[in-house]
This record gives C-alpha cells, structure tokens and sequence, in this order.
C-alpha cells in the first residue's frame, strides 16, 4: 500500500479507527462471554434449599455502546438473600448462620479469566 506524503495523517488515522474497532468488538464480545459464564459458575456453587435461588441465576447487557459496555449477574428468583447467603446473617431467636461463599470466588476466578481472553483476542 502506497501513500502520499499528503495523505498520511488521513491513513494513519483510519488505520487506527480500524483497530479501535476491532478492540472494542473484543471487549464487548469477551464481557458478554465471561458475564454469562459467571451466571453458570454461581448457578453451580449456590446453596440449594428448595432450588429456586440457585436457578435465578442471570446475566444481562445493563448498558452497551461502541465503545463501552456494562453488564450484571443478578438473581431474578431471590435477589434479597444474595448477602444473606454469601456473609451469613443473625437468626430471630439468637446466634448467627454462616454465610457459603459462592458469589466472590466466582467473580475472582471469572476475572483473570476476562483479562485471559481480551489478551488472546487481541493477540
């Protein structure tokens, strides 16, 4: 590919469009991918009584743009006991349950695993 002296900013600029695309297209692939892979990982490691807070599991596209993108796991079943059951809460009658963490180690696993696949995306 030749290029005039004239027009090497225009080229240059372009060129860098381009690639800024191709990033932001990763990103956004590699978020949904590992948001959704999240709501799998906590589905599984969830404390199961009757089965409806482990099922409510779900990931969703909160805000998405060009060049920006945020998701949520979230659970849609029983979204009030998430903080009960990941730190524990106090009983009516005196003492304490233990919390089962099943909501951090998730997002700490699946976060090295983002970073994991933007690099070989981007590679």
């Amino acid at each position: 590919m030749s290029v005039k002296i004239d027009n090497l900013a225009e080229t240059v600029m372009k060129e860098l469009n381009a690639y800024s695309d191709e990033v932001s297209e990763a990103l956004r692939e590699s978020v949904k991918e590992v948001s959704r892979e999240t709501a799998v990982e906590i589905r599984e490691t969830s404390p199961k009584s009757s089965g409806k807070y482990k099922k409510g599991w779900k990931s969703k596209v909160v805000h998405e743009s060009r060049t920006d993108i945020r998701t949520t796991v979230y659970n849609s079943a029983k979204p009030q006991l998430t903080h009960l059951l990941e730190y524990g809460h106090a009983k009516r009658g005196g003492g304490r349950v233990e919390g089962k963490p099943h909501i951090r180690p998730a997002e700490e696993k699946l976060e090295t695993k983002l970073e994991g696949k933007i690099k070989v995306k981007l590679k």
